[in-house]
């Protein structure tokens, strides 16, 4: 990824963090099966985002290779740790939007069902456990259409695949996931999964900084043959 196409992705910028809008397929690190194109990753190109700082920011939090969306960076040790203990204790808001297969008979609702690894041997596979560490995620239905809806989810916890392995657990596989959903492995529309909006209480004297990240267009495109486009203005 070059200079300026790392530049192209930042949603917010200032002294304490960036807000990227990362896109859908590339993963955040590179680990030993992080797949994009030439096997790269965003964190090796973090050096292209220093913006006159002796280092590059650093992650503080992450999401799934094929979730899009608002990631948040760190510019410096103590805003990194500022961060990590806002995402550790829940004060950061996130709202994904998706598209699922179903229809939710309540509008909206909670979903809590702890979440357990599946296999110590593929520990990012999930499953729902009564064992598992607790999970909750708020969900609200923006519309349906022949079959699908448009979700707006607020995840209370951040456990690994959790909107994935909730939306499967109620019958709502998310369109384009390919491990608990219905896709294909290979040739599938994409996981219709994206970070919308983000909001954090970093500045004690400031309201809430909120960055919203525009909807991918393959996701968009989805949502506009349902009819549902409207539904997306309090997320631009």
């Amino acid at each position: 990824m070059t200079e300026d196409e790392m530049l192209s992705l930042i949603l917010y910028r200032d002294a304490m963090m960036l807000v990227l809008n990362k896109p859908a397929g590339i993963a955040v690190h590179r680990g030993p099966k992080a797949a994009f194109g030439a096997h790269e990753a965003l964190e090796p190109h973090f050096d292209s985002l220093k913006f006159g700082l002796p280092r590059a920011p650093a992650l503080a939090h992450r999401l799934d290779r094929d979730t899009s969306g608002c990631l948040v960076l760190g510019r410096h040790r103590k805003a990194l740790e500022d961060l990590f203990h806002l995402f550790r204790t829940g004060a950061v808001q996130k709202t994904y939007l998706t598209v699922v297969e179903g229809r939710p008979e309540q509008q909206e609702g909670l979903i809590d069902l702890a979440l357990k690894k599946r296999d110590a041997q593929r520990g990012w596979w999930m499953k729902v456990d009564p064992e598992g560490q607790p999970s909750q995620t708020r969900f609200q239905c923006l519309g349906s259409h022949e079959g699908f809806s448009l979700m707006a989810l607020h995840p209370l916890t951040g456990r690994t695949h959790q909107l994935r392995v909730h939306m499967a657990a109620m019958d709502w596989p998310i369109l384009g996931d390919p491990v608990y959903g219905k896709a294909p492995r290979q040739g599938g529309p994409g996981l219709h999964l994206h970070a919308a909006s983000i909001t954090i209480p970093f500045y004690k004297n400031k309201p809430p900084l909120v960055v919203n990240a525009p909807v991918p267009d393959s996701m968009a495109k989805t949502i506009e043959t349902m009819g549902l486009s409207d539904r997306l203005t309090q997320f631009v």
